[in-house]
């Protein structure tokens, strides 16, 4: 944790940005980074300072593409439990700013323990693209150290983790925002101010499609890559044997096969459904709460690796009476059914990173109604208006400097997953649960309120 001495420091050099921001005209709702022409070439005392913790898949596809696009943003440390990939990151960020400048750019520091990174006092801001299960705690760490950060959905591995990282983010100040990058895309901004402004009449139903997971063969032991911390890449789940495609491809960055093991993650429901259930809860305004029933099943494999969900249908009801079903054989996307017609929003051809599980099947249209003129409906002056990002990472970056929530800010995130998990929850208890969703507990339910956490292998474990 950093002195009272550093933490002045680094509040200093986050005033001085939030001033020059303000004399420049920056705007809070949108992605208007001051440019560094404004303080001179590249002056680095008037950037951000970023640190990524995790190079893998989507780091390299998305995150610090999002972030380097910025000049008022700059990379300076790249971290991987895996060295090789912390090479390979720092190359690539190094070549990306070699093109912007007249000579080689040699400026990126590497870690392989992102608690190294975090005590690196020139480093103001974290992007944290790991593996589900090594969210939560360099999440939490990196609050306490002062940075801010930006966390891949989703926020936690389960409800209690969650619970805490939005506790300690909040309580450190920190600006958070989750990669629940649908929020800045303007179909579903819209969509979700549609049905707030009542053009579809009374919300009364909400289908959400997800993309689904095959399952896989049983995977040899293999002898673990001297370039794998595989310890610590496990960190606080169980001790098991190292097989390539429990982890990431060692050679090249395509889907890695964490994302179907239930001891990384919970499969689509929390991988695609945070985002979904989040722009739901948008829509229906119900951000800071959760459902108070969920009921549905699912197919688990009973064999091979790989053994998150495989088909599933789960219902939903919500205190204001809007029911909410999850399911795989539905579209990829959401539908808001109202007593006056329905509203389908999906994110058509776009991908995060290019091995994402969506079928392209020609024109698919990002936003369609029952009654094709609701899409051209203009919110009023007086109506209800969502906040408006233009840009993700660039939304976090403004934040930075005006030290405004973002469009995701953590509490949001934490009931987005824990919404996701207690769907989760519900297909592996194989009945209906009730959920208190002011204590966060379930209701008279014992079983169900074990799974509420994990266990946490040591030394790897969230501590008070």
């Amino acid at each position: 944790m950093a002195s009272v001495s550093d933490e002045s420091s680094v509040q200093n050099r986050r005033d001085f940005l939030k001033k020059s921001a303000l004399v420049a005209g920056s705007a809070f709702f949108a992605p208007t980074i001051v440019p560094a022409s404004v303080f001179g070439p590249h002056a680095p005392s008037n950037r951000i300072n970023i640190g990524c913790i995790g190079v893998g898949r989507i780091s390299r596809g998305h995150d610090m593409p999002g972030v380097w696009k910025y000049e008022q943003a700059r990379i300076i440390g790249v971290c991987d439990v895996d060295s090789k990939r912390v090479q390979e990151g720092k190359q690539l960020v190094e070549e990306y700013y070699s093109q912007k400048k007249p000579k080689k750019y040699k400026g990126v520091q590497t870690y392989t323990d992102y608690r190294e990174l975090l005590a690196n006092r020139d480093i103001d801001a974290v992007v944290i693209s790991t593996p589900d299960h090594w969210h939560a705690l360099p999440a939490i760490e990196a609050a306490m150290a002062g940075k801010d950060i930006y966390l891949q959905k989703p926020a936690s591995l389960t409800i209690t983790e969650g619970r805490t990282l939005s506790n300690v983010i909040q309580k450190q100040n920190r600006i958070f925002q989750i990669g629940s990058q649908q929020r800045s895309s303007p179909q579903f901004r819209y969509a979700a101010e549609l049905v707030r402004n009542g053009r579809i009449g009374k919300l009364h139903t909400i289908y959400v499609g997800l993309p689904g997971d095959p399952s896989g063969n049983e995977e040899p032991e293999m002898p673990v890559p001297a370039n794998l911390n595989y310890n610590m890449w496990l960190g606080s789940t169980p001790e098991v044997y190292y097989t390539e495609k429990r982890v990431h491809p060692h050679i090249g960055y395509d889907r890695p096969g964490w994302l179907r093991c239930e001891q990384f993650g919970a499969g689509m429901i929390t991988g695609w459904g945070s985002h979904h259930i989040d722009c739901a809860h948008w829509a229906m305004d119900t951000e800071y709460t959760g459902p108070i029933e969920v009921s549905g099943w699912a197919d688990f494999p009973s064999a091979g690796l790989w053994n998150v969900h495989g088909k599933f249908r789960t219902e939903a009801l919500y205190a204001n009476g809007v029911r909410m079903i999850v399911s795989n054989d539905l579209p990829n996307g959401i539908k808001y059914e109202g007593s006056e017609g329905w509203i389908f929003v999906t994110r058509g051809n776009y991908t995060a990173t290019a091995s994402d599980p969506v079928v392209k099947s020609g024109e698919v249209k990002p936003l369609e109604a029952s009654n094709p003129s609701v899409l051209s409906s203009v919110i009023g002056p007086n109506e209800i208006h969502l906040y408006e990002s233009k840009d993700h990472h660039g939304n976090w970056l403004d934040c930075i400097v005006s030290r405004k929530p973002p469009i995701a800010p953590v509490e949001v995130a934490h009931r987005s997953c824990s919404a996701c998990l207690i769907h989760h929850i519900a297909m592996k208890l194989k009945r209906k649960v009730f959920w208190d969703p002011a204590k966060e507990q379930f209701i008279n339910d014992a079983e169900a309120n074990l799974l509420l956490s994990r266990q946490m292998r040591a030394p790897y474990q969230i501590k008070a």
